[in-house]
């Protein structure tokens, strides 16, 4: 039954990942020829293995490393800051509860059912130069600032199309905490800082990592946020390398950027990994 979804995969996604891969060593021929005939700056393989030019030419311009730093900031302050606020709704709807905590929580997730797209150019045009708040703050004499096409703007709109995904996952890990657990540690004296990091984070620690590794996954490799809200440059790799691919026509150091996302990217599903067998250990499963 397996066997249908994995030759989908193997033949949509892992062959095009090794005909890329192979292509940034420069293996040219075969499917790659097309691709590397209407190429500019292609180079070709020296050794049986390839060759590292085009890593050398993407990994030498300061363009890249800076457009990669962006890249990292937005990534950890967006994912930072939507665990901060998803942990906050999750855990004052867990031990408040009432109408506010459900009227926070369901607001939390209306960027759900809003597209990307559509979020993008609301963020932009609200804190543009002629926007909203700048339009407001003017009433009053007060020059606010203009985030409209700045990195501010990318992690703003970056935080508001995660949050619904994080606040769902955390809120539903902590709601099946028992609540015989907390009642106890409230009845032995814990605080309320000492049940949160003592029951209720090591208990729902696996939605918690899920959350927050699918949010850096989708950050980091996001292309509709940044290209719509970002500055020219430096910007998010998302946006640089499809640059590099359709506008300067170099597709072989565009496939180098994905796959200096694509490692990044794998680097932080290592912790979804780890924390997934640390709960199956802990079960007794493996």
């Amino acid at each position: 039954m397996a066997l249908p979804p994995i030759l989908f995969i193997l033949t949509f996604v892992g062959f095009p990942i090794v005909l890329a891969l192979a292509f940034s060593l420069g293996f040219t021929g075969g499917l790659n020829s097309v691709v590397a005939t209407i190429g500019l700056n292609v180079h070709e393989a020296e050794n049986w293995w390839g060759t590292l030019a085009a890593y050398q030419d993407v990994f030498t311009n300061p363009m890249f490393l800076a457009d990669l730093g962006v890249t990292l900031l937005v990534t950890v302050v967006s994912a930072s800051t939507v665990l901060f606020m998803a942990m906050g709704i999750g855990l004052y709807l867990r031990l408040r509860g009432g109408w506010l905590a459900s009227l926070l929580s369901g607001l939390a997730v209306v960027p759900l059912f809003i597209p990307v797209v559509i979020a993008s150019w609301a963020i932009l045009t609200f804190y543009s130069g002629n926007g909203f708040v700048r339009s407001f703050f003017a009433q009053f004499g007060v020059e606010a600032p203009a985030w409209g096409y700045t990195v501010v703007a990318v992690i703003i709109a970056s935080i508001w199309t995660s949050l619904p995904f994080a606040v769902l996952m955390i809120a539903s890990g902590l709601q099946a905490i028992p609540d015989a657990m907390i009642e106890s540690a409230r009845d032995a004296g814990a605080g309320f800082l000492r049940i949160v990091t003592s029951i209720m984070v090591p208990m729902a620690f696996v939605p918690i990592v899920i959350a927050g590794t699918f949010t850096a996954i989708s950050v980091i490799g996001s292309f509709t946020v940044p290209y719509f809200t970002g500055p020219n440059t430096p910007n998010m790799l998302g946006v640089e390398l499809t640059k590099y691919f359709i506008s300067f026509n170099q597709p072989q150091q565009s496939m180098v950027m994905a796959f200096a996302v694509f490692i990044a990217a794998s680097g932080i599903a290592g912790f979804y990994v780890w924390a997934n067998l640390r709960s199956a250990k802990d079960q007794g499963r493996v």
